[in-house]
């Protein structure tokens, strides 16, 4: 038998380099500003990284906690983080420069609609949202977009956000609805499908009711405000929700940071649409995370990031 020939160990050394180089595969890292816990954001922001991490072997999305949109979009001018989920009022008033200068930031993806609601407990006496009036009302953790919808939406009715209510605004997301259930707020403001503060009353002892616009004061919303749609809610997202909801709001956004590269763009666009099937199990809202929405979505072409826009074109959406 011939005896076994082993390298030597200075050929071992100078080979161990390209072994960890090639067993790396250094996979690029790119952070996600979400928001505070028990919201919406970070379950969203789990959802989009495990989809993106799961088709994509070339980046690691890392989701991270943050004070919400408002917070969100700093990051993002910064460069402190590479996407931010954004609240599509939060989106709108920076991206056109509204009370501040405009954000040069761009669109990576249409998250899902919003449509803005209250919740109370279902064996309450409210049922209007002039009911609500002079009562203590959770609007949201202190940097959410939910906290700037609540406001346009209210000012279309002629109502103030933070007169007209004992108005709460929370350190964490996650405190209202036991606020609500316990009596300690009349109601909780909040918006979208699979919402978790709209999902904990719906299902906690009590139960919940909704109370959004009636059609007369949506007509009068969007009289003053047009960017706010009429958006729908389906007949048993929430538990004990036996009819479609019909209220206003608008598109969430991934935004990126503008010098985010085109190459990584691109390939988070083409990873979001070839898993639209598997980020829709992982969470009902993200159902609607599409490539079709986001092309629809956009206020405007420009401002969707150049790397998408090219993954667009490709597969015919980006007319």
């Amino acid at each position: 038998m011939k005896p076994l020939l082993l390298p030597s160990i200075p050929l071992v050394l100078a080979m161990l380099p390209l072994a960890f180089s090639a067993g790396a595969a250094e996979k690029v890292a790119v952070s996600l500003g979400t928001a505070t816990p028990g919201g919406g954001f970070p379950v969203y922001g789990q959802a989009f990284a495990d989809t993106i991490n799961e088709l994509e072997a070339t980046l690691e999305v890392k989701p991270q906690t943050t004070k919400g949109s408002t917070e969100n979009v700093p990051l993002l001018e910064a460069g402190r983080i590479d996407l931010g989920l954004v609240q599509g009022e939060a989106a709108m008033e920076a991206l056109n420069g509204i009370g501040r200068p405009p954000a040069d930031l761009r669109i990576l993806a249409a998250m899902y609609a919003t449509p803005g609601m209250f919740v109370v407990r279902a064996d309450s006496a409210y049922r209007t949202i002039d009911d609500l009036k002079g009562k203590p009302v959770a609007f949201g953790a202190k940097g959410s977009g939910l906290v700037i919808l609540a406001r346009y939406v209210l000012d279309g009715l002629g109502i103030d956000r933070d007169k007209d209510f004992e108005a709460i605004f929370l350190d964490k997301a996650g405190d209202g609805p036991e606020m609500v259930m316990s009596g300690k707020a009349a109601a909780l403001w909040g918006a979208g499908i699979g919402w978790p503060g709209f999902t904990a009353v719906a299902k906690g002892p009590a139960g919940g009711r909704f109370i959004v616009p009636d059609a007369e004061a949506i007509t009068r919303i969007q009289a003053k405000h047009p960017f706010l749609k009429t958006l729908t809610v389906p007949a048993g997202t929430y538990q004990g929700q036996p009819a479609p909801i019909v209220s206003v709001g608008s598109w969430s956004f991934v935004l990126a940071r503008p010098t985010l590269s085109d190459d990584i763009a691109y390939k988070l666009a083409r990873a979001l649409h070839k898993g639209e099937g598997a980020i829709a199990k992982r969470l009902a809202q993200a159902s609607e995370t599409t490539a079709a929405n986001t092309a629809a979505a956009a206020p405007k072409r420009a401002l969707i990031h150049p790397g998408v826009l090219r993954y667009l074109n490709e597969i015919g959406l980006a007319q």
